[in-house]
């Protein structure tokens, strides 16, 4: 299900994860040549992504949100 990005915050380990309007997080990595997402390394990029839209799988499973505090509503 398409869900906005409302947020971004760093796992334990440092990946980035986007925060969504539904209350699951979504890791954002960039990895290349894996997963190519250079946008995640630096603060004005990330906010530039603030609203745009990611699929989440959580959402299409039924799974609860995640247990970070939630920054918007869907």
């Amino acid at each position: 299900m398409p869900r906005r990005i409302i947020g971004f915050h760093l796992d334990d380990e440092g990946h980035w994860v986007a925060e969504l309007a539904c209350g699951h997080g979504q890791h954002v990595r960039h990895d290349p040549p894996w997963q190519n997402r250079p946008w995640t390394q630096s603060a004005q990029a990330r906010e530039a992504r603030i609203g745009s839209v990611l699929y989440c799988r959580k959402c299409e499973l039924g799974e609860p949100a995640d247990t970070w505090q939630v920054r918007g509503e869907e």
